[in-house]
């Protein structure tokens, strides 16, 4: 399946724009919450961007030319960005044997770490709510461009559970202090507070005005070297993950660090900063 070919999906929509994918929930009308069709669709549409991209390729274009995909952007159609679990997959829940729930868990899961981990530079454009799961996926990416209206919850308490699938993502987003405040108090909070902790980086009003912060952004990441940036999410899941010791972690760094100086997009980058020209993976005005 090549990067002009898809996954189908009826709950997704996507749009192609050379190296940029973007992906927009089109459950509009039940506020894009998360049920098990759209989760797959995700996990599916994560994965085959994932394959398509500079990062899990290791190349800027494929056999037939066609550029890899090096920026990710995730929107909601309508009024909401995410509303969280669909009512009708919690109420299933409650009938669902351990097991059932186990799973639905797992998928879940899948869906978020696709996202945190995903090779390509992740922007997330939101309005509306972000609730439960909708959180979640605004934790996982890398930039967050917010409409001033926008409300986010840890809201899952208020349900009687617990954030605890998103909370690994949520928790490296916002730290500690901050990721038990709002799962215990579980309202929503406002673009003001989720600036100030870390879940969002900008807050803009209007959608003109979002679409040109948004190009912008695009603009400078294609500035950067395409496998630079799925390595530098390497390195932070690595640092994420680290039960090595201290020098163990000096060691593998110093390792890093001579594989990329070493590897052709390093030797490029230096090359065209000494001959004072842009290095070839930057678009061509």
């Amino acid at each position: 399946m090549s990067s002009q070919n898809p996954p189908k999906s009826e709950l997704i929509s996507l749009s192609i724009d050379g190296s940029v994918v973007r992906i927009h929930l089109a459950r509009e009308a039940k506020y894009n919450a998360l049920n098990v069709q759209m989760i797959s669709e995700l996990i599916d549409i994560f994965q085959w961007a994932a394959e398509h991209s500079v990062g899990g390729t290791g190349n800027i274009a494929d056999a037939d030319g066609n550029l890899n995909f090096r920026i990710l952007v995730l929107m909601g159609n309508g009024k909401h960005f995410c509303a969280g679990a669909d009512i009708n997959m919690m109420r299933d829940a409650g009938a669902k044997s351990s097991e059932e729930n186990r799973a639905d868990s797992e998928r879940l899961d899948r869906l978020f770490n696709s996202l945190w981990a995903h090779p390509c530079f992740t922007i997330g454009v939101v309005q509306g709510v972000a609730l439960g799961g909708g959180a979640g996926l605004i934790a996982c990416m890398d930039h967050v461009i917010a409409d001033p209206s926008t409300k986010i919850a840890l809201s899952e308490g208020k349900l009687g559970i617990l954030p605890a699938v998103i909370g690994p993502y949520v928790y490296r987003r916002i730290g500690s202090a901050n990721f038990r405040r709002l799962s215990m108090q579980a309202s929503k909070i406002n673009t003001a507070e989720a600036l100030r902790i870390g879940m969002i980086e900008q807050v803009i009003e209007g959608a003109d005005a979002q679409q040109i912060a948004l190009d912008s952004l695009v603009s400078e990441v294609l500035t950067t070297g395409p496998m630079s940036v799925a390595a530098s999410k390497e390195l932070t899941l690595g640092f994420d993950r680290w039960v090595g010791s201290d020098e163990e972690l000096r060691q593998w760094t110093l390792d890093f660090t001579t594989k990329m100086r070493g590897c052709e997009e390093g030797q490029e980058g230096m090359s065209s900063f000494l001959q004072s020209r842009k290095p070839n993976w930057q678009p061509k005005e």
